[in-house]
């Protein structure tokens, strides 16, 4: 059996993630697509205990350091019981989330630097992205969207560390735009469903062509290494 499509999702908090994953999730179920939607942090048992520690506001002590690694071991867990059975399995797996998240979040927002690469490297190993789809939005836009929803240890940072963190989403974006795709969350939510679906079709275009070969569109810069944390 071939091996799955990876799709992932990214963006600020209040981007759209969520609602554009269901509905890309309806229109693959009407192509008789088989496909499973995940996030990060979580997707497991586990990976959502993990997660529970991380966004508790109660945890303001919690370390810089200490929240990279509980994000990596939740996605260890995620990718090995998750992720990769289901890509092997040919399903398409949709993750809200995925290492963008962390060089984005703590390589930059946190000022961890290259130490973010250097864990997921080994977290993720093969299980990179065939695509990675970018919700573009100005922070500001993304909390007033939330309104009262803004609860999180890490939505509650302040804007000037999200701001930051955007900034370093559009440098991912323009450092990988084979994989990256830009979309302005701001339009309507039909258009950039639209835009989401004809990306998916030639995804799947391609993919078939390829004969189950996967390319190599993840997060390596032809050398094997993930990029370096901006910060």
């Amino acid at each position: 059996m071939n091996r799955g499509l990876f799709i992932t999702f990214e963006g600020p908090d209040g981007s759209g993630k969520s609602t554009q994953i269901e509905l890309l999730r309806d229109f693959l179920s009407n192509m008789g697509i088989s496909s499973v939607v995940t996030r990060e942090p979580g997707g497991t048992e586990i990976g959502e205990k993990i997660r529970r520690i991380i966004l508790d506001r109660n945890n303001a002590e919690m370390s810089d350091m200490t929240e990279m690694l509980l994000y990596a071991a939740s996605r260890a867990q995620h990718v090995d019981e998750f992720i990769r059975p289901n890509l092997e399995a040919g399903r398409m797996v949709i993750s809200d989330r995925f290492v963008d998240s962390s060089i984005v979040y703590q390589g930059t927002g946190r000022r961890l630097g290259d130490a973010v690469s250097r864990v997921n490297e080994y977290v993720v190993g093969d299980c990179v992205p065939d695509a990675t789809f970018l919700l573009k939005v100005d922070p500001r836009i993304g909390f007033l969207r939330m309104g009262k929803r803004v609860e999180d240890r890490i939505e509650s940072a302040g804007l000037p560390y999200h701001t930051d963190v955007y900034n370093a989403y559009l440098e991912l974006e323009c450092e990988f735009p084979e994989r990256i795709i830009g979309i302005d969350a701001t339009a309507e939510v039909e258009v950039i469903q639209d835009r989401i679906r004809a990306e998916i079709e030639k995804l799947i275009e391609a993919h078939a062509k390829r004969d189950g070969i996967r390319a190599s569109t993840g997060f390596c810069d032809g050398t094997g290494q993930f990029p370096a944390e901006r910060g």
